[in-house]
């Protein structure tokens, strides 16, 4: 494995410890911005991915 690969994989694993305890600690908060985060799904989705073009079928 090269130096770089084995950097981003302790890079990796760090941040998924660090979110768990991050989680752990604020569980309350997290779910408390649920139906937030949600919505903003919604208009991200939009932004990013679209309707996947408006040609309703027509050639």
């Amino acid at each position: 494995m090269s130096l770089s690969r084995t950097w981003l994989l302790i890079g990796a694993s760090l941040t998924v410890i660090a979110v768990f305890f991050m989680l752990r600690e604020h569980w309350a908060h997290a779910l408390g911005m649920s139906p937030y985060l949600l919505l903003l799904a919604c208009p991200l989705l939009h932004l990013f991915h679209g309707h996947g073009g408006h040609t309703g079928g027509k050639k």
